[in-house]
């Protein structure tokens, strides 16, 4: 019998939370043994389709020649919309995203047919045979283009709180401008892939790389014409989503099916690279006018901005990507009069999607450039003024959307970072190299972040779980989350563990599957593991209680005290091996498996007023980034980037520094090097790693610090950890700011650079010249007004 002082002290050691675990797959990572939908080996019979792409950005279709499709060799079959066994829909919203396009083509790359051949290289061949006739119509390519034409997919938003007008008319300063930021292709190291196997009885099992299954579930049974309970998909990981996957699977998910339902056979459709960027969306690109009244000591007073996304040629996600950017043009500061108006642009382009982020990067980003340019009109540091617009605690904590803020630490978070990252001794050294380097300038910027934690649409807050507890002890996992890299599995794993006492290895993750856990909510808005988590506590707490009323059955004791621990349950004094239990349990007919659920409390929303309380918590975080730009070229390099971020109570420290570092680097390509191009015909032209540049290691700083802010959740979420999947994209805004300040100084920071997005070389020497320009003109004119004074002068 062990000490009763002795079990409790051990028992709070005892943790499988908390710690640096590797990644559940990270050895099947390296060895190249992790399967992927493409690993799984083909059935007997299996066909390749391919999807026939459109030409043209905005036509009507007069006619559709597949004779040369069909006799390509291996080509078995051709379907067009008219073949569609259901519904042509594959719109996770709104329906009005055809899954094959019927008279008219609205885009570059817009699917038309589906041809299915007996090997993926014939199919992709004979898809490029067909003779399409087409009557052109007039396209818009950009996002300025659909506002001067009021061309949306859904009508506009506007939030309002206060007098914005009277307050911006009584505020001694104002700044006005307008700003550009570019999308990003999602770019996943594994494409878009589908594998659709025909059951019997109408069934049809569907194996892909998805972010929602149930979402796919949905849109095959339409496409097929049969009900749910007919459609099992199944995803046990993916290569990368980042938003990409959560609606956007569905298109290659249908036409597979469909491939599979009319020829009776297996059907596998694997998007190539260079066809999965034509067809898919991306992250949406946002314009913006801004007005802004503020103090002489630069706190804001009122503030306005009108931003239009280009949504692509259907509404797809791109409504609530327009709500959280509204939600989060706020960023870290109290706005008190505002009027924030958002529309998503309907242009002859791909269809935008979720993207890490989905909104809040493109809503943030505005406010911070704002602040930079009343830094600047000032003579400030732009930190100095993000700091005197901060949130506060008890007053100024309500957001424009009426949510009171109750977890604030962005105060402290950033005081933090100011200090370990020695920004004032670097921003003064900074000063002195610029001085007597008449070609590269430094540049260095703090900026923070607040993310909303939840989804906008309140019933997606929801989970669900299976834990099975077999006889041997083992322990078997299914949640509704998919793993895209992210840690999700083992996030839920350890989790799972935990409740139960046991180490790691007793615990299994099964693939996700439709026919496990029914109804689940996309993987996205970084709640995976909140919701999951959860869930599957929720599903290993049930059979915790079971087990403890059955030991103090056979130990005696009270149930409340038993401990479950190192492997072992600890009743009334007695320490029994978990199998050792659980295997008279199941003599005793004890239930040993359980289901779990989780809904987020206290979230509300109304669309119509965009008023409540949409987000469980905030994650917060900071970066210093310092940077060097070549004002010859316009090259840069990131020198050093110090991150600190707000993971509350991580429950996996090794993953969630992980994720920061990865959704960085992914950011600082964002706003850096990834850029976008369609020509005049609508064609997107960065559709292949040859013409679109995602970071690579040389981009990665030399000096890269990345720390956990020690914090706990104030909401009771998995064990008060916090989100880390897509707040830590924010933080290499202060790579941009940096680019920014360094341009700044080539004029002595006496002129606002017009800097949009991507930073590119190109944009940067634009932005270079536009200052060059601002200072010939200000010395023409103080040399007009009777002499050129120091202040004159950069």
């Amino acid at each position: 019998m062990n000490h009763p002082g002795a079990t409790d002290i051990k028992a709070m050691a005892w943790t499988a939370v908390g710690l640096g675990k590797p990644h559940e797959s990270a050895a099947l990572h390296v060895l190249g043994q992790a399967t992927y939908t493409d690993d799984i080996p083909e059935l007997r019979g299996t066909l390749h389709a391919a999807l026939g792409l459109s030409s043209k950005a905005h036509a009507n279709i007069l006619a559709v020649d597949l004779d040369a499709v069909r006799a390509a060799p291996g080509v078995a079959a051709v379907y067009t919309a008219k073949d569609i066994p259901g519904t042509n829909d594959c719109g996770p919203i709104i329906h009005d995203d055809p899954i094959l396009a019927d008279g008219k083509v609205e885009y570059v790359g817009q699917p038309i047919f589906i041809v299915v051949a007996d090997t993926h290289d014939n199919a992709r061949r004979a898809a490029r045979r067909a003779n399409v006739t087409y009557e052109e119509l007039p396209a818009i390519l950009t996002p300025q283009a659909a506002k001067a034409a009021q061309s949306y997919v859904l009508p506009p938003m506007q939030l309002k709180r206060g007098d914005y007008q009277a307050a911006f008319e009584q505020a001694p300063r104002t700044v006005k401008g307008t700003l550009y930021v570019g999308g990003q292709e999602q770019f996943y190291l594994e494409g878009q892939i589908a594998y659709a196997i025909p059951k019997e009885q109408n069934g049809m099992q569907v194996l892909c790389s998805t972010q929602h299954p149930s979402e796919m579930q949905h849109v095959v049974a339409h496409a097929l014409g049969v009900h749910s309970h007919h459609i099992q998909v199944e995803c046990r990981r993916m290569g990368g989503g980042f938003g990409g996957k959560e609606s956007q699977s569905a298109l290659w998910c249908a036409a597979a099916a469909i491939a599979a339902k009319k020829t009776g056979r297996p059907v596998k459709l694997r998007a190539d690279r260079d066809d999965d960027m034509l067809v898919t969306g991306k992250r949406h690109c946002f314009y913006y006018e801004y007005e802004v009244g503020y103090g002489d000591d630069g706190r804001i007073i009122a503030a306005k901005v009108d931003m239009v996304s280009r949504a692509g040629y259907s509404a797809d996600l791109s409504g609530p990507v327009a709500t959280r950017a509204v939600c989060h043009f706020d960023n870290t500061y109290y706005l008190s009069d505002v009027d924030i108006r958002a529309a998503c642009g309907k242009t002859n382009t791909q269809s935008n999607t979720a993207f890490r982020g989905f909104g809040g990067p493109q809503g943030a980003i505005a406010i911070e450039y704002i602040i930079d340019e009343i830094a600047r009109e000032l003579g400030q540091d732009a930190y100095d003024i993000r700091r005197l617009n901060f949130y506060g605690k008890d007053e100024r904590n309500v957001t424009p959307y009426g949510q009171v803020i109750v977890d604030n630490v962005i105060a402290e978070l950033t005081a933090e970072l100011e200090q370990s990252s020695e920004y004032r001794a670097r921003r003064a050294a900074i000063a002195a190299y610029n001085a007597t380097s008449p070609l590269l300038k430094k540049g260095l910027a703090l900026t923070p972040l607040k993310f909303g934690i939840a989804f906008n649409v309140t019933h997606l807050n929801q989970a669900g779980a299976l834990v099975h507890v077999y006889v041997d002890g083992s322990v078997l996992v299914n949640h509704g989350g998919t793993e895209m890299g992210q840690g999700i599995n083992t996030k839920v794993l350890q989790v799972v563990a935990h409740e139960l006492g046991l180490d790691l290895e007793y615990v299994r993750i099964t693939a996700t599957d439709t026919s496990k856990v029914a109804n689940t909510s996309a993987t996205a808005a970084s709640t995976g593991a909140d919701l999951n988590g959860k869930a599957a506590q929720d599903a290993a707490r049930q059979i915790r209680e079971r087990l403890s009323a059955y030991a103090v059955k056979l130990y005696g004791g009270d149930a409340a005290a038993v401990q479950f621990y190192d492997n072992r349950i600890h009743v009334n004094g007695h320490a029994v091996p978990f199998a050792e239990l659980v295997q008279k349990a199941y003599l005793a007919r004890v239930q040993l498996w359980s289901d779990g659920y989780y809904a987020t409390p206290h979230l509300h929303w109304d669309p119509k007023t965009m008023n409540g309380h949409p987000f469980s918590y905030y994650a917060y975080g900071a970066a210093v980034s310092e940077v060097v730009v070549d004002t010859l070229t316009g090259e840069w390099k990131l020198l050093r980037a110090d991150a600190l971020y707000d993971a509350g109570q991580s429950l996996n420290p090794a993953i969630d520094i992980g994720q920061v570092e990865g959704a960085f680097i992914q950011g600082m390509g964002w706003l850096t090097t990834e850029q976008l191009w369609w020509n005049a015909g609508g064609k997107l032209m960065t559709h292949a790693p040859s013409t679109y540049k995602i970071p690579g290691v040389s981009d990665c700083p030399e000096d890269f610090r990345v720390r956990l802010f020690e914090n706990r959740n104030v909401e009771d979420s998995i064990h008060r950890s916090k989100a880390v999947g897509e707040p830590p994209l924010l933080l290499p805004f202060s790579v941009f700011f940096a680019i920014r300040d360094a341009i700044s100084a080539v004029g002595g920071h006496k002129v606002n650079p017009p800097l949009n997005a991507p930073a590119t070389a190109e944009e940067i020497l634009k932005a270079i010249a536009a200052v060059e320009v601002a200072v010939e003109v200000a010395v023409e004119a103080a040399a007009k007004r009777g002499g050129v004074s120091s202040t004159d002068m950069p």
